[in-house]
């Protein structure tokens, strides 16, 4: 029998328990995310404390443990030491961010993608190539880290995004989060912790619940991380890695500042962290800054892709690893992949000899800037933040509207655009802001289409004049 009497006693959660044949903490871990997801339970609710809950429950605390830690891995609940145990905020968000073909015509600013008109360099070595006599060769098996001189040309890429290595680095990838997915898998274990921004890339957080890798936001300073919440990161939550995407942070479009990369590789080096230093967007800056991995070699795993900054389509990535991590990298991208797509290999190893895919990117560099000229024409008044090289924009709205429920009234009127809920990790509520893709729109009229519905939706005097 419980120890105190509950009747008149306020707890966040009263769960009847319904004993079966599952074990009890399974039992109990099943009803917290069934009402979880029901509503019944809000995110930003702080639960009873273990030992409260197991005398209501009249069980062990273990076994409430072992019910939260099940939570936890699903991303559901955020622990911490000396503040509790809380619901996260984006436990019934779906992180998914691919658009969807079931939808109605919708003007898409949610999804990022690079301008999908300039690819003229693509087709012209598609066609060069279609017209060798071996092309065959390119449709069957290719060796799992490629040939030697389409590793150096992916050492030469890498050293414009600003991070000088070596061929014996390289891996290849089926696309950037073809190699997240390799290296959490790879390198990290269910049950692992890793370090990352409060507001972080949605793929990083599908994944790493798919593997059971709890994430844990890190406190910030002037809109970075902080030496002093990575520390206690490592004191109090036992982080084995941080994640970063150090150039136009995804969503905020911040760019670290170099005493930050700085900062987190002489930390890495003192804690033996794992940094996974997420390279996608550093090629749209005209000035490449120096990578995290630049000063921590050993301790950082570098991502760079072409998805962002080339063609969505071309799904190559590119991984530089420790050599102590790349066994297990290698094995993990050949257990998913067996290899990357020979053709893909060519088609990009060319390009970067050629010198061709610098003039794609410069042009997608002026669509973007041209794009971006018609986002200030149109939201110009309004706090939006990500300069004129960011494929997207962090938009904090205005007080009278909430972000979760401004994206749902964008899609009503045809715009699919994404809150702060896709982004958010752990208990803090997040910002009232949402993302906006400038350059995925099929056409520069689409944008200005899109733009003009949004300025539309805040300048209604209310929400419920809006239909």
């Amino acid at each position: 029998m419980p120890v105190n009497s509950f009747e008149n006693y306020p707890m966040s959660w009263r769960p009847k328990l319904k004993r079966g044949k599952k074990a009890l903490y399974l039992t109990i871990a099943k009803q917290l995310e069934d009402d979880i997801k029901e509503g019944i339970v809000l995110p930003g609710t702080k639960l009873p404390p273990q030992r409260e809950l197991a005398d209501f429950l009249d069980v062990n605390v273990s076994t409430i443990s072992k019910a939260f830690k099940q939570c936890e891995l699903k991303g559901l609940l955020t622990a911490t030491i000396g503040s509790g145990t809380f619901v996260s905020y984006d436990a019934t968000t779906n992180s998914y961010i691919m658009p969807r073909n079931n939808d109605f015509e919708l003007i898409e600013m949610a999804s990022i993608l690079p301008d999908l008109n300039s690819s003229q360099e693509i087709v012209e070595k598609l066609k060069q190539i279609s017209l060798e006599p071996d092309v065959g060769n390119l449709f069957t098996y290719g060796k799992p880290d490629g040939a030697l001189w389409q590793r150096e040309a992916a050492v030469e890429i890498i050293k414009e995004a600003g991070y000088k290595t070596t061929e014996n680095k390289i891996l290849f990838s089926n696309g950037g989060q073809n190699a997240l997915t390799a290296i959490l898998s790879g390198v990290f274990k269910s049950g692992d912790k890793i370090g990352v921004d409060p507001l972080t890339y949605p793929g990083m957080k599908t994944t790493a619940k798919m593997l059971g890798i709890q994430l844990v936001p890190i406190s910030q300073q002037n809109g970075e991380m902080s030496k002093e919440g990575i520390l206690y990161a490592c004191q109090q939550e036992g982080i084995k890695g941080l994640y970063i995407i150090p150039d136009y942070q995804n969503p905020t479009t911040h760019i670290m500042s170099n005493e930050c990369r700085k900062m987190i590789a002489e930390v890495a080096e003192e804690k033996d962290l794992i940094v996974i230093e997420d390279s996608i967007y550093s090629f749209l800056l005209e000035e490449p800054r120096k990578s995290v991995a630049s000063y921590a070699p050993d301790n950082v795993i570098y991502i760079y892709s072409l998805s962002k900054t080339v063609a969505p389509g071309l799904r190559l990535g590119y991984i530089v690893s420790p050599l102590k991590y790349k066994k297990d990298l290698f094995n993990a991208l050949y257990n998913m992949n067996i290899t990357v797509s020979p053709f893909m290999l060519e088609i990009a190893s060319r390009m970067i000899v050629s010198k061709s895919i610098y003039k794609l990117m410069d042009r997608h560099r002026a669509s973007t800037r041209e794009r971006n000229a018609l986002v200030e024409k149109y939201l110009g008044e309004y706090n939006i933040i990500g300069d004129e090289n960011c494929i997207f924009k962090w938009f904090i709205l205005p007080e009278k509207f909430d972000a979760l429920e401004f994206e749902n009234l964008a899609y009503k009127k045809g715009v699919r655009i994404y809150s702060a809920n896709k982004f958010i990790v752990g208990k803090e509520k997040p910002v009232n802001a949402v993302r906006l893709a400038v350059t995925s729109t099929s056409s520069i009229e689409e944008l200005e289409k899109g733009l003009i519905i949004l300025k539309q939706l805040l300048e209604s005097e209310s929400i419920y004049n809006i239909y």
